[in-house]
């Protein structure tokens, strides 16, 4: 598969970097909770002495809003799945795992077949930084693929999914580093994997608008929109993972119809700022709205 989806883990680390952050904070103020996290961090011990409102002042010098975005999107998918669980569905995939940890931390029945997908190098550092009994879940699959050979839906039937059995699929904070057709592919190499039962796909895409109109990505009064956009674009860049798709919603309504699904909801922070952080007192003004990325349900029936 062409700029496959499994590649470096520098994403990851950053993204169990945010979890780790938000689960400092008082049990009554954070939104998400990863006891996981730290061991995916590198200076996790100093994160944890500089605490949750230092650490999230710091990074609202660089980009405010850019934590609550993540932690966000990281709650959305968590409540998607429990959700979907709790409805019954039985399969579970994850796509460029890295470093989730929903198959561990998540009150998940045990029925839930869960597949982590990735590159074998990614999953056997992650499990080495798993020990004991926490390493170990009977309904937690890994499924390495090497692309330059194996096929996905062939791993996935090797690994025991099962193609009468309803399914979830997640692609979270993915497609923006790899081509539309990389996308357009994984979506056609498992679509006969559900062709005769109901799936749902969780994908988040950032807005083509990012590069055409990059104050239309941020909240009103957003300070230097453009420059911190072009400094987001640049950090991930320089790290070796440069953001190259980018979508209008009506590109990916049509990329995930080829794939045979309708989407149910494409939504922003905009809509989880009330849901998430209003509760527990953390509302973000409009000035630090952090809109530049999509999250994406569609369903096939």
């Amino acid at each position: 598969m062409e700029n496959s989806i499994f590649t470096k883990d520098g994403t990851a680390q950053g993204v169990a970097k945010q979890r780790l952050i938000e689960s400092l904070a008082a049990a009554d103020k954070r939104v998400i909770n990863d006891p996981y996290a730290a061991k995916f961090v590198l200076g996790a011990g100093l994160i944890k002495l500089m605490g949750h409102r230092f650490c999230v002042w710091l990074g609202q010098r660089l980009a405010p809003g850019f934590h609550e975005h993540l932690i966000a999107r990281t709650r959305f998918i968590d409540d998607l799945i429990e959700k979907t669980a709790g409805e019954g569905v039985e399969q579970y995939v994850i796509l460029g795992a890295g470093y989730d940890m929903r198959g561990h931390r998540l009150q998940l029945p045990p029925s839930l077949k869960i597949f982590e997908v990735d590159q074998l190098e990614v999953q056997t550092r992650k499990r080495a930084k798993l020990n004991g009994d926490s390493a170990y879940r009977e309904n937690v699959i890994y499924v390495p693929v090497d692309f330059s050979y194996q096929s996905l839906t062939e791993s996935l039937v090797a690994a025991g999914f099962e193609q009468d059995k309803s399914t979830v699929f997640t692609l979270e904070g993915v497609s923006q580093y790899i081509t539309k057709d990389a996308v357009r592919s994984t979506l056609q190499e498992l679509s006969p994997l559900t062709q005769n039962v109901h799936s749902t796909f969780f994908l988040s895409y950032v807005d083509r608008l990012l590069n055409d109109d990059p104050k239309a990505c941020f909240g009103r009064g957003y300070p230097n929109a453009e420059k911190r956009a072009k400094r987001i674009k640049d950090l991930s860049a320089k790290v070796g993972e440069p953001w190259i798709s980018f979508y209008s919603a009506e590109e990916m309504q049509n990329l995930l119809a080829e794939g045979g699904y309708s989407v149910r909801q494409d939504i922003t922070i905009d809509d989880l700022n009330t849901l998430y952080f209003s509760p527990v007192g953390r509302a973000l003004p409009e000035n630090e709205l952090f809109r530049l990325e999509h999250f994406v349900v569609a369903t096939k029936p």
